[in-house]
Parts: structure tokens; C-alpha cells; sequence
């Protein structure tokens, strides 16, 4: 039976949807955190090894269904960017009056350098890990390398965050009275940086809105140049988009 403490507002969250649906609720609330990169999966993940030590579901069970999530998520994000296709999702972006092609061209020069190496890693990496995935599907990474690569990484990192919890076991709830302050913290974290990100753009398209000579550049132009690129440096496990 699980002590009646709390491991914060969304600790208990977790906790509540751990035991009404066992490890498959683990793997949506890691499902949800690829998706909503956002979300600490972190905190989820030790929970569910401190959940599995009570005897709700077995270790192997919350690592196998945490990877199922993490993997699932990263297909919806990659089935985006191949449905997308660069084109589009750079139209998408010109439209969007805080968002810079020049933010998603970035990520794309980033996968494009580094190539499959970087699904693999960045499942170890938050909020890169989920936006790894959007560039993978436009460059029509194989699907099935794509695939094992999200998986292994995944199984990886979630296994030591599911460990790590199993092992403390009881001694887990020493954590609790600080798991409230952690995800009022997360929370204020992000919208400080929400906040401060959407002054940032508001600041700079004012000055550019001023500018005379400033021209913003075209999605097509944008595009044009990672495909020059993509041609130049062709990607191992991908194929044109």
C-alpha cells in the first residue's frame, strides 16, 4: 500500500492515474510529455519506480510501458513532419507571429549535421527530445531506424529514472515534501520563460517592423536553402523529402 503523502500537485497526479490504470497510465502520461514537451517526464518516471517498489506493477512493466509511451509520441511528432513536409511547416511558421523560420530551419541544419545520432541521444535530452522527432519526419528518416533508435534511447533513460525510484523504495517519501515545491518551480519556470520569450519576439518584430530596409525572408526561400543543403550533405537513414 502506498503511504498517504504527497509528491505534489502533479506527482499526484500521476500517482492517482498509476493506480487506477497500472503502467499503461505511466505510458500516456509519458505519451502526453512527448507531445507537450513541457511536461517533466523525469518526475513521472522516478514516481513510477517508487510505485512499482509498493507493489502496484513490476519495474520491467513501468519501463516497458514508459518506452511504448515515449516511443508513440515520438511517431505522432514524426508522422507531423512527414505529413507536413518542409515547405508547409515553414508556411506554418511565416504565419505565426512569434515563431521565426530561422527557429525551425535551425533545428532542421541541426538534425541534418548530426544526423540519426541525434534521435538516439536526444531521447536523453527534455523538450529535444520531442522536437528531434518533426525534423526526422521531413527529411523521411527510415522509418524503421527511426524507430529502434527512439526506442533504445527511450529504454535507456527510462530505466534509470524507473530504477533509480524502485531502489529508494520506501525511503522515496523522504523526497515528497520537496516534490510540491519542485513542481510549483517547473511551473514557474516555464511561464517565466514563456513570458519572457514572448517579450523577447514582441521586442524584436517592433524593431523590424521599423526597419526600412529589413525584407523577411520567404518559407520558399528558406526551404530552397535546406534543400540545397539536404542535396549537399545527404542525411545516412533518410531519403529527399
Amino acid at each position: 500500500m502506498i503511504e498517504d503523502v504527497s509528491y505534489g500537485w502533479l506527482g499526484d497526479l500521476l500517482m492517482a492515474v498509476m493506480e487506477a490504470l497500472g503502467p499503461i497510465g505511466l505510458g500516456i502520461a509519458v505519451f502526453v510529455e512527448n507531445v507537450f514537451p513541457p511536461i517533466p517526464s523525469e518526475l513521472f518516471l522516478a514516481l513510477a519506480g517508487f510505485t512499482a517498489a509498493n507493489g502496484t506493477f513490476t519495474p520491467a512493466a513501468g519501463i516497458l510501458w514508459a518506452t511504448i509511451g515515449s516511443v508513440t509520441g515520438a511517431l505522432v511528432l514524426y508522422g507531423l513532419g512527414a505529413w507536413l513536409g518542409r515547405r508547409r511547416l515553414y508556411k506554418i511558421a511565416y504565419a505565426m507571429p512569434l515563431v521565426d523560420i530561422d527557429d525551425v530551419e535551425r533545428t532542421e541544419r541541426w538534425f541534418i549535421r548530426f544526423g540519426y545520432w541525434t534521435v538516439f541521444l536526444g531521447r536523453m535530452v527534455p523538450i529535444f527530445r520531442s522536437l528531434i522527432s518533426i525534423p526526422a519526419g521531413i527529411e523521411r528518416m527510415n522509418l524503421w531506424l527511426f524507430t529502434l533508435l527512439t526506442a533504445v534511447g527511450s529504454l535507456i533513460w527510462n530505466t534509470l529514472f524507473i530504477m533509480g525510484g524502485y531502489l529508494l523504495g520506501s525511503n522515496f517519501h523522504l523526497v515528497s515534501d520537496y516534490a510540491d515545491v519542485f513542481s510549483n518551480v517547473v511551473l514557474g519556470l516555464v511561464i517565466v520563460a514563456l513570458l519572457v520569450w514572448i517579450t523577447l519576439r514582441l521586442l524584436r518584430n517592433r524593431r523590424r517592423a521599423r526597419d526600412p530596409n529589413y525584407l523577411p525572408e520567404t518559407p520558399d526561400e528558406a526551404a530552397a536553402r535546406i534543400d540545397a543543403l539536404v542535396s549537399q550533405h545527404p542525411t545516412p537513414g533518410t531519403s529527399d523529402a
